[in-house]
């Protein structure tokens, strides 16, 4: 039985985001779960864990995004999942949060940062990326 695509999992308030993005995921053969909420998307990670999160910054809470990849990277049951955040926080409310360094993106409990909107080949190959990478590592 050959394995199943592999599953990302994208928390977004925004629901235009997340199909927009599903569109551009399963036909490179991803499977995609969207949730609108961090709780949300705690409940369906114990479910299944994914291969892959994508998170908005700002949902509930100007940073629950951050609060959300901390959960994930602090448990050691999720913490090698890749997590990447797509926000609109610089063009939404001028703070300009990017990382500049590796230790950057740790402090945030993130693999990967992108503005929004972000270039659907940037994206698709920054998910190809990190995935292989975490197949290598596990």
């Amino acid at each position: 039985m050959p394995d199943p695509a592999p599953l990302i999992l994208i928390v977004d308030d925004d629901v235009d985001f997340l199909e927009i993005n599903r569109h551009i995921l399963e036909p490179a053969g991803y499977r995609v779960v969207g949730c609108t909420d961090p709780k949300q998307a705690w409940e369906r990670i114990q479910q299944e864990k994914p291969r892959l999160i994508i998170t908005d910054l700002m949902m509930s809470n100007l940073d629950s995004g951050f609060s959300l990849s901390k959960q994930i990277k602090q448990d050691p049951r999720f913490g090698d999942v890749p997590i990447i955040i797509a926000t609109a926080v610089t063009s939404t409310v001028g703070l300009d949060l990017r990382p500049r360094t590796p230790a950057d993106l740790a402090a945030m409990h993130v693999d990967a940062y992108f503005d929004k909107p972000v270039p659907p080949k940037t994206f698709l190959a920054k998910v190809a990326e990190l995935l292989s990478h975490a197949a290598r590592s596990g």
